[in-house]
């Protein structure tokens, strides 16, 4: 039987030799164009809209294998088996480390080939096991009530855009001759919640917030990042649906920014045209309107309309041809139409999975991602051999809290219980209870776990929230909101029962809060000594946690996100209106600003210089300070450049983040940190969405959080600023 299969085998390969040797797009002498036509040209109409479906099938007469273009890597290879779990995107974003997310890119691009080789020896052409990914997400984070903001690297337009571009270019590579996996900037564009209304809803914002706020991170990534994909969103922008809108994907997107790789859908958003939209009566009719606006691959099965579409006159064949094309380009650039031979990523082996090189990558990540927020008294970090430590809280034993969404799984997740006990003196008495359930009131009488916790020298308690209040439409099972968190403060129950350790408990408590979005809670700060924000830490985050709390790890992460006091200071969540929303346009007091961060050493800022104080228009300014380590530990700091134009026209942001750099610096020691003040940071976005530099001052800040008065207020270094004048 084995010899039989054997025979079959060696047949199929044979025959599929046979096809590769027989036509002109199999030659990779070639150029990719002659090769796409080639291609084209031997495909029926009906074969055309199924190799445009995410599930492309098998096309065994031209030796076509079947190919799935749904793939997830948002931060680490997703759903389909082992893979490093890195920390989720928010977490990431609050490294502020560029260098940091490429690497990251680049590991994960590497585990997906080695995925990919081993899934085509088995045959396995199923769904997220290839090589085109839907990720990087790169909306804005502009409301912390959205489920799917953990998704994103924060509220920032600049941050956003460094962190998706760098995650871009880590997974597609470098060689000259083949792209190494295709990334995908999405959902284009205004897509940011509600989750209930992600369907069917109008994002009509000002085309100055527009311009300024919505889409720069798209146009870095296409600019600059060059990435392979675009996916067009559920909703309508501007009265179209955004995966029908030639303004979009024509105008604004190919011919104003020069994108030349391929636009996906949403999974079936193209339904969405007929079933809430309004904008097509059929499913043929919105086939051809996303032909025609710009659409070259259906996340969905509504593309087997096309060929009724075309019977129809909707659309003709041509504009099918054409939206095809650039859609195989990406295939022939990837090297799916080659022998492994060629392709210098089809060498990479399975090995690569996990490896220790992406576990410390993992665990570099989690720690520098780590934001502590507060140290009453320096109460961090603790001595490993207390004497008796308790660990109590719903996420202290969880492995949920590790993972985040759209993640993969690892075969070595350690908990921050499990890290910790690694951690301290074996002679130390350390216990551990749940306390209380994640959302659930305790039905039980008497709960033990607050009177022992109480005789404990200290006491970490690991709170938070987690996957089932936040998350995608359907993903929350503890949402009523289809996985928005319109209530942003810590659940009820976990509050409560903080509440009680605290009027029992007179040593320390360490707080540790999981999430993937702000925790408005303002009376945290007084139940608890120490409070660090962990995000979803990803598979070395328990022990990246657990090195933070005992001072092997200095914290140096910072908030990628405003924290408000509660959601009473937010606008309505369904505005798209930046007023009132993100540092840039706050105005009430936040809890925590953005930007911010505690570390366990002191940091001072002094000696702004300025290279010039007067230019003209398209000049640059060279602004420097000396940042110090006034503490006893070393430490990195995230150095930030904000920039404040005094007077305008229009409303501008009170601060706006233009630049950063992380610097080591160890005891006592100092550096000059330095910064390009460009034409392009002097940019004003007026009221039509025109990028204009107007006369005037403008105000440098370098700091090392968001330069207000709540920042210094909460800890952060007093920053520097120093003003240029602009003829």
């Amino acid at each position: 039987m084995r010899k039989i299969k054997i025979i079959l085998l060696g047949f199929m390969f044979f025959s599929f030799l046979t096809a590769q040797e027989k036509f002109p797009f199999q030659n990779p002498q070639l150029s990719i164009d002659e090769r796409v036509s080639d291609l084209v040209s031997r495909l029926t109409l009906e074969e055309k809209a199924t190799q445009m479906l995410h599930d492309a099938p098998a096309i065994k007469r031209l030796g076509i294998l079947p190919y799935s273009w749904w793939n997830e890597a948002l931060h680490g290879v997703a759903r389909t088996g082992r893979a490093t779990v890195f920390p989720e995107n928010i977490g990431l974003a609050a490294t502020f480390d560029e260098n940091l997310i490429f690497r990251i890119g680049e590991a994960i691009s590497d585990e997906a080939w080695a995925k990919f080789n081993i899934a085509q020896k088995l045959e396995n052409y199923t769904q997220y096991s290839g090589i085109t990914f839907y990720a990087p997400n790169v909306n804005i984070f502009r409301d912390p009530r959205w489920g799917r903001g953990q998704e994103t690297y924060g509220e920032d337009p600049y941050l956003t855009s460094r962190m998706g571009t760098a995650y871009v270019k880590g997974m597609q590579g470098n060689d000259p001759n083949y792209l190494k996996t295709a990334a995908c900037a999405k959902h284009y564009v205004v897509h940011s919640g509600p989750e209930a209304l992600r369907h069917s809803y109008d994002a009509e914002p000002s085309m100055k917030d527009f311009m300024e706020t919505y889409v720069p991170a798209f146009e870095t990534l296409v600019k600059e990042g060059k990435v392979e994909s675009v996916m067009c969103a559920y909703n309508r922008t501007f009265g179209k649906p955004c995966c029908g809108s030639s303004y979009l994907l024509n105008d604004l997107l190919r011919k104003q920014w020069g994108f030349s790789g391929y636009v996906t859908t949403d999974c079936w958003a193209i339904q969405n045209f007929y079933k809430y939209h309004g904008a097509t009566k059929d499913a043929a009719e919105a086939c051809a309107l996303a032909i025609k606006s710009g659409v070259n691959l259906n996340c969905g099965d509504e593309f087997n309309s096309l060929p009724e579409a075309v019977k129809r006159g909707l659309v003709t064949e041509k504009e099918v041809d054409v939206a095809i094309s650039q859609l195989l380009r990406t295939r022939f650039k990837l090297g799916l139409f080659d022998t492994p031979n060629e392709n210098p990523y089809s060498k990479i082996k399975e090995e690569v999975v996990g490896c220790k090189k992406h576990i410390d990558l993992a665990y570099e990540a989690a720690a520098k991602s780590l934001v502590l927020l507060q140290n009453n008294k320096n109460i961090l970090p603790l001595r490993k051999d207390l004497k008796s430590l308790y660990v109590v809280g719903p996420y202290a034993a969880s492995q949920d809290v590790l993972l985040g969404n759209y993640n993969g799984v690892s075969d070595r997740l350690t908990t921050i219980m499990q890290a910790i006990v690694g951690k301290v003196s074996t002679g130390t008495s350390v216990n551990y209870r749940q306390g209380v359930e994640p959302s659930a009131a305790n039905k039980n009488t008497m709960n033990y776990s607050i009177g022992e916790a109480a005789v404990a020298d200290a006491v970490v308690a690991v709170f938070g929230i987690s996957g089932i209040f936040e998350g995608e439409e359907g993903e929350s099972t503890a949402s009523t909101t289809r996985g928005d968190r319109l209530d942003l403060g810590l659940p009820q129950n976990q509050l409560d029962y903080l509440r009680e350790l605290k009027k029992l408990c007179k040593k320390p408590i360490i707080l540790v809060l999981t999430g993937g979005s702000p925790i408005c809670t303002p009376e945290l700060s007084e139940i608890a000594d120490a409070i660090i924000f962990v995000w979803y830490p990803g598979q070395e985050g328990g022990r990246a946690v657990a090195d933070a709390i005992f001072g092997d790890v200095n914290p140096s992460g910072r908030l990628s996100i405003t924290f408000p006091k509660s959601a009473n200071q937010l606008p309505a969540f369904d505005d798209y209106s930046m007023k009132g929303r993100t540092y840039r346009y706050m105005t009430e007091e936040p809890l925590y600003p953005f930007g911010f961060g505690l570390s366990y050493t002191t940091y001072g800022y002094s000696n702004i210089k300025l290279d010039k104080q007067k230019i003209k228009k398209g000049q640059s300014v060279i602004a420097s300070a000396t940042v110090t380590n006034k503490g006893k530990v070393s430490g990195e700091e995230v150095v930030q450049l904000y920039i404040t134009d005094l007077k305008t026209s229009v409303e501008n942001p009170l601060y706006a983040l233009k630049s950063m750099k992380r610097i080591k610096l160890n005891p006592g020691e100092s550096k000059e940190v330095t910064f390009e003040v460009t034409p392009k940071m002097m940019e004003l976005v007026t009221e039509s969405g025109d990028k204009v530099i107007e006369p005037g001052e403008f105000n440098v800040y370098i700091s090392g959080s968001t330069p207000s008065a709540l920042s210094a207020k909460l800890g952060a270094a007093v920053p520097v600023s120093a003003i240029f004048n602009v003829k």
